[in-house]
């Protein structure tokens, strides 16, 4: 890789991250052994053979309807696309399809595109490429459209000019999100919307050969990717809710590597002597979310007593059986940007002297009444993430003891359900939220306004100054700091309950080489993964 010039803030933001997550990891990451390539120079042409036919199978636990870069992650992690930077394995920020860039001043950003790559179909890709790329993606994403912040972009030759609307040091890191992925808007054109959206045309070392929409992506090498001639001939991406189905998958063989394994299952999968069991330290939390668009969930007394029903011990301990920390705020505590406050525990007698400070009085039948009616309340789940339709079950468990009545909904894809229905109470959730160096990401677009994850439409004035102070800070102590006044104010006012910050539990067949799953969760299909 090319040496590049980081803006000082980056440079140390990663360097603190990376301390935090290494401390993490330290305690249960498994290790992943990396095999060799080919064993021999004089290979028989029956080996040639085998060797050119190697692909893998992978299963994701979340399925896509389609491929829209600018719209789902899908992409990226298939290898089909790329971005401009990348996280490394130690999650230090690196260029990817640029090779350098620095602040010209604290809105103008100048990025030097590498020479010599091409999309699938041929084209070059130079600064005017990722110029219609983000204009695309800006258009088309709102999501990307407020992380990026761009007011105007110049391209000339292999040089691309960004002004930002207002003072952004964090650019470069927002770049990593799969939504900035670059794209031949070119080949849009030609093929139509639908058809590009079932088959991006990328820089990634993949090209789509057949899409099955929320089924499986085909993939096939693309023999002139940039960096090197992809070891593998081809690999399926296959999408599957069902996580006891993806464990058996691995188990039989049908699978290669499965995400998101049920924690349940990992014995049992290290008894097969030709898998392992990668238990990996990430950025994620899962939390429950409260959906402020309900006035019942308004009531702050209303937050913190479901905020002491959680039981976040038995979450880390008997759903997730060790994979797992306790979570005391959206960042993990150990990461410098982290609340220092302790875990909530678990209290059902305070959770209810809330609720009755509330209004709520306990009815004949220990169930709390309001008005003459019971507190009754909804949980959304998905079976995504297999610990969280247990996590919902735990917590209407304790709930009721509280008098509490949880109706648990599961639903297909939530984010979706979220968008399209208001009349939900709670969801279980998850999400990376230090995905890009530091607590900037989750900050924005959970709790402004008009963030892509703020689904309840959360709006806390004192938490939005506090906010909108880091966007314009580049100081990396200012940074830590004003991200904990943040935390402190998020976690008074209870728009969330962090429950744990969970392992990325990913089971792989010991075939696969060249590879390792990381805590970003972004790169799965590479061009260095082979197999023996």
């Amino acid at each position: 890789m090319e040496t590049m010039k980081i803006s000082l803030f980056k440079s140390k933001m990663f360097s603190l991250l990376l301390a935090g997550v290494l401390s993490l990891a330290a305690a249960g990451c498994t290790s992943a052994g990396i095999g060799s390539g080919d064993k021999s120079k004089q290979a028989s042409k029956t080996e040639t053979s085998a060797q050119n036919d190697k692909k893998v199978n992978v299963i994701l636990s979340f399925k896509d309807d389609d491929l829209d870069p600018h719209n789902s992650a899908t992409p990226l992690k298939a290898g089909i696309t790329e971005t401009l930077v990348k996280l490394d394995k130690d999650l230090h920020i690196q260029g990817w399809l640029a090779t350098k860039w620095e602040a010209q001043d604290d809105k103008t950003w100048v990025f030097i595109i590498r020479d010599g790559v091409t999309f699938h179909d041929g084209k070059k890709v130079d600064a005017a490429a990722v110029k219609a790329s983000f204009e695309k993606g800006i258009a088309e994403s709102k999501a990307l459209a407020s992380a990026l912040k761009i007011e105007s972009m110049e391209a000339s030759g292999q040089t691309l000019t960004i002004r930002t609307i207002e003072p952004y040091p964090a650019l470069p890191s927002e770049l990593v999100n799969p939504y900035a992925s670059v794209v031949n808007v070119e080949a849009e054109k030609q093929m139509g919307k639908e058809a590009f959206n079932n088959a991006p045309v990328g820089t990634g070392p993949f090209k789509v050969k057949q899409f099955t929409p929320n089924a499986e992506v085909m993939l096939d090498r693309y023999d002139e990717y940039w960096a090197g001639k992809p070891k593998l001939k081809g690999a399926s991406l296959k999408f599957n809710e069902d996580a006891n189905v993806r464990a058996l998958a691995l188990q039989s063989g049908e699978a290669d590597i499965v995400y998101n394994l049920p924690a349940e299952s990992i014995n049992s999968i290290k008894k097969n002597e030709a898998l392992k069991v990668e238990s990996v330290a990430g950025l994620r939390v899962h939390y429950i979310l409260y959906n402020q668009q309900k006035p019942l969930m308004q009531d702050l007394k209303v937050r913190t007593a479901l905020n002491d029903l959680l039981d976040r011990e038995s979450v880390a301990k008997d759903i997730m059986l060790g994979h797992a920390s306790l979570a005391n705020g959206p960042f993990n505590s150990k990461l410098p940007f982290g609340s220092k406050e302790s875990v909530v525990k678990l209290d059902i007698k305070k959770a209810k002297a809330l609720l009755e400070e509330a209004g709520y009085k306990e009815g004949a039948d220990g169930k709390l009444m309001k008005n003459g009616k019971p507190l009754t309340l909804e949980l959304i789940t998905y079976k995504g993430r297999p610990e969280l339709p247990l996590m919902a079950q735990l917590m209407q468990s304790d709930a009721a003891k509280a008098g509490v009545t949880v109706n648990i909904k599961t639903v297909e894809n939530v984010d979706s359900y979220l968008k399209e229905n208001k009349d939900w109470d709670m969801v279980t959730y998850s999400n990376l939220s230090a995905p890009r160096g530091d607590g900037g990401f989750f900050l924005n677009t959970a709790f402004m306004p008009e963030g892509s994850l703020n689904a309840s439409k959360i709006n806390i004035p004192k938490l939005n100054d506090f906010v909108k102070q880091l966007n314009a800070t580049s100081d990396v102590t200012k940074r830590v700091q004003l991200t904990q006044e943040a935390v402190a104010v998020i976690n008074k006012e209870v728009p969330h309950s962090y429950a744990v910050y969970p392992n990325i539990i990913v089971g792989i067949n010991k075939r696969v080489a060249g590879w390792a799953p990381g805590g970003e969760e972004y790169y799965i299909l590479t061009h260095a993964m082979d197999v023996k």
